[in-house]
């Protein structure tokens, strides 16, 4: 996070320029899927969500792969053949993707990826293994080792300083498994360090049987990972995301039918859906490098979901959480509904890339002279008027944009009404309240093209007005 410092007296206009970066030279954020893929006639909607993550693979290091059990495997059924089957799309589709970012080749030593480079299909396949056979917590032990669970500790010991994001599609069996290997093998401190490197997206708990719900939390390791290390494993359980891009991407069939399936290879892989469409999508969506998102912070909102650290659904554990019932349920829903548009035309326009080798791409949003996608800190005085600008913005396809500046209220703790100006220009004046002193707020700069579809990037700014008595 970028942090600014404006120390100056109250009610004077101020501007500032940062030093720019890049987004190109950034790294991508790290991370493993567990999937319980399965065939179309048994459940889609894992194909369907690793057919988006593929289309969006020049934004994440994908570092795992892995089939594992869940409410669609009981044990037994894991299917490695399907994700195979998704990395041959890939890299069938992959000269046409490659044009996106005017990339001609791979990189012989492909780690430390940043944000732009398409892996090649050989180090995705490196990446995909099998995990644990079994389902549940009552197997984790000495018998439950897997190829997952030994590459999710190869991943998370290799000397990196970002973390492994853990995206859990089906059970965390494999993953709770990791953990116990390194309790058993690892000092305390060693196994502090292992945990404090992970970070966890669990859609829903499908560590337990599907059916004759609701089935008993406490057979699932998903309880045992929250309860025995709470205060070191940051773990997020997805009850409102998964749930409204399942049922909306349902409702809106017709689009995917239109600008999703049959568009390249992987288009033509990408199934009709059974009971919804895409529920696991917003594990990835969530750490999505779009200068929205913010992930290290679940109550700052953005494409993934709005969570809050409370009482889980089972009753026992905490984690950061957003079921029915929660203050954080209908703020997620609010701004899941607010995003998906964005994010559907996001995945159509690379659908398009991928079939033709051409199609529109997001602007680049420029705040102040700054270029990169990690959220912007400013200490101003309260009662000061502080100008962002984004003039310098630009679509790489010449494509015109407009601009939206808007507050997420719920991501700070100034309740004080918070005034924009010119909050459909380029240029905008944020008033800071008077009564601001030790409070914070969220800025949001949307840049949207008018390209085909139309495509929205962002950038987060973030106020935290100074003691007004310090000059």
């Amino acid at each position: 996070m970028l942090k600014i410092h404006l120390a100056t007296a109250c009610g004077l206009l101020l501007s500032f320029v940062l030093a720019a970066t890049s987004p190109a030279a950034e790294l991508k954020p790290r991370i493993i899927v567990l999937t319980d893929i399965a065939p179309n006639n048994v459940e889609p909607d894992d194909m369907e969500s690793m057919i988006r993550l593929l289309a969006h693979a020049d934004l994440f290091e994908i570092e795992g792969l892995i089939a594992t059990t869940g409410w669609s495997n009981g044990g037994g059924q894991e299917h490695p053949e399907l994700i195979e089957a998704a990395i041959q799309a890939y890299e069938h589709d992959l000269p046409n993707l490659r044009k996106r970012s005017g990339q001609e080749g791979h990189r012989s030593n492909e780690d430390r990826q940043t944000i732009g480079y398409w892996p090649s299909p050989q180090y995705l396949r490196s990446r995909s293994v099998v995990g644990s056979t079994n389902r549940g917590f009552k197997f984790i032990g000495p018998d439950n080792r897997s190829p997952g669970s030994d590459h999710i500790i190869r991943m998370a010991d290799e000397s990196d300083e970002r973390p492994i994001w853990v995206g859990v599609w089906g059970g965390g069996n494999t993953l709770a498994q990791a953990i116990w290997q390194v309790q058993q093998e690892r000092t305390p401190e060693q196994l502090k360090a292992f945990l404090r490197k992970l970070r966890v997206y669990t859609i829903t708990d499908q560590d337990r049987p599907w059916g004759n719900r609701p089935t008993p939390y406490e057979i699932s390791s998903h309880q045992w990972m929250r309860r025995e290390f709470t205060n070191d494993l940051f773990f997020i359980w997805d009850e409102s995301a998964w749930l409204f891009q399942n049922a909306t991407g349902k409702a809106n069939w017709d689009q995917y039918a239109e600008h999703i399936q049959n568009h390249g290879a992987l288009g033509a892989l990408y199934p009709k859906y059974k009971y919804g469409v895409e529920g696991d999508t917003p594990s990835f969506l969530y750490v999505w490098p779009n200068g929205l998102n913010d992930p290290e912070h679940p109550g700052y909102g953005g494409w993934g979901g709005y969570f809050e650290w409370a009482l889980s659904p089972d009753k026992e554990t905490y984690a950061f959480v957003n079921q029915q019932g929660t203050p954080a349920h209908a703020i997620s829903r609010k701004y899941e509904t607010r995003f998906y548009p964005a994010i559907f035309n996001n995945f159509a326009a690379r659908m398009d890339w991928a079939k033709d080798g051409s199609g529109n791409r997001n602007p680049v949003v420029i705040v102040n002279g700054d270029r990169g996608l990690a959220s912007i800190k400013l200490t101003p005085q309260p009662g000061a008027s502080v100008l962002l600008d984004a003039s310098a913005s630009h679509d790489p396809d010449g494509d015109p944009l407009t601009f939206s500046w808007w507050i997420l209220t719920e991501a700070g703790t100034c309740r004080e009404s918070v005034t924009i100006s010119g909050a459909d220009s380029s240029r905008a004046t944020v008033r800071v309240p008077v009564d601001s002193s030790g409070k914070s707020f969220h800025v949001i700069c949307e840049v949207t093209d008018g390209g085909t579809p139309p495509l929205t990037a962002y950038r987060r700014i973030i106020f935290e007005p100074a003691d007004s008595t310090e000059r």
